[in-house]
């Protein structure tokens, strides 16, 4: 039987979703506490990669197994992991179901705040930067939707069997004292540190260091050398994965926290 796992982490005190010998990562600690549980060796497979430090606020994996419980396992699996990963759901799929092939669609938002401040430095990206050319970078995001070759804003190219993406949406955001900004992308699939390459390109074009030309000429010839610089990792959440026969609200509202865009709090 095949389960889908819904679930979300932060990715601060991990070397990125995938299993390898540099570190700990976030695979790596939920196989950990499914062996636990079920006493055996449980391998699991991610709807994707995150960097080390990047968040997830919505993250799919899937788990074969014959094994069957009459407990409750997803009180049981977030009562062993960590605090900075939650399960969310688990849910029955078909045989076939894949949690990386079958997405059609991820999401990632980037989170930036322009003043020190020790509550969100693990959550968002310090830029001290008073004045934003917005539109400019709206201008800059908005190319993104007419381009597919994005082997200049991939930090190894050559490594990919190909680099074209198909991006559907890209836009800027900015809280009404504009000290907070959002990068919102959502493509088909993304390249090796492409959301951060392009978010620090957008942010040379928001503070007048890149024009929105310079930015396109790399999209019309991908391979014009150039120098990428990847942004802060810790401002990136993967935010949406979507299936043709899944497509869930993520669950965690602490993105949307950031954003400045919960409604929860009511004067009473």
């Amino acid at each position: 039987m095949r389960y889908f796992f819904h679930a979300g982490y932060l990715g601060t005190n991990y070397k990125g979703w995938q299993k390898h010998p540099d570190g700990l990562s976030v695979q790596q600690v939920l196989e950990d506490a499914l062996s636990q549980i079920f006493k055996k060796t449980i391998w699991i497979v991610g709807c994707g990669r995150t960097d080390a430090s990047v968040h997830a606020s919505q993250y799919f994996f899937h788990l074969d197994t014959t094994i069957t419980w009459e407990f409750d396992l997803l009180f049981r699996l977030n009562h062993v992991l960590p605090d900075d990963i939650a399960v969310f759901d688990i849910i029955p799929m078909d045989d076939n179901a894949h949690a990386r092939f079958d997405a059609i669609q991820r999401a990632y938002d980037y989170f930036i705040h322009t003043y020190k401040d020790p509550f969100l430095s693990n959550f968002s990206s310090l830029y001290p930067i008073k004045d934003w050319a917005i539109d400019d970078m709206n201008r800059a995001a908005k190319l993104l939707l007419n381009y597919t070759d994005y082997y200049a804003y991939c930090k190894t190219p050559d490594g990919n069997t190909h680099t074209i993406c198909n991006v559907s949406e890209a836009q800027v955001y900015i809280n009404q004292t504009g000290d907070r900004l959002r990068f919102h992308i959502s493509a088909n699939r993304f390249l090796g540190k492409m959301v951060r390459i392009i978010t620090g390109k957008l942010i040379e074009i928001g503070t007048g260091k890149l024009s929105v030309d310079e930015f396109e000429a790399h999209l019309i010839n991908p391979q014009l050398p150039q120098v990428i610089k990847p942004v802060y990792p810790q401002g990136l959440y993967l935010s949406k994965i979507t299936y043709t026969y899944l497509n869930l609200a993520p669950r965690s509202k602490f993105s949307q926290l950031l954003a400045g865009t919960d409604d929860t709090w009511q004067k009473l």
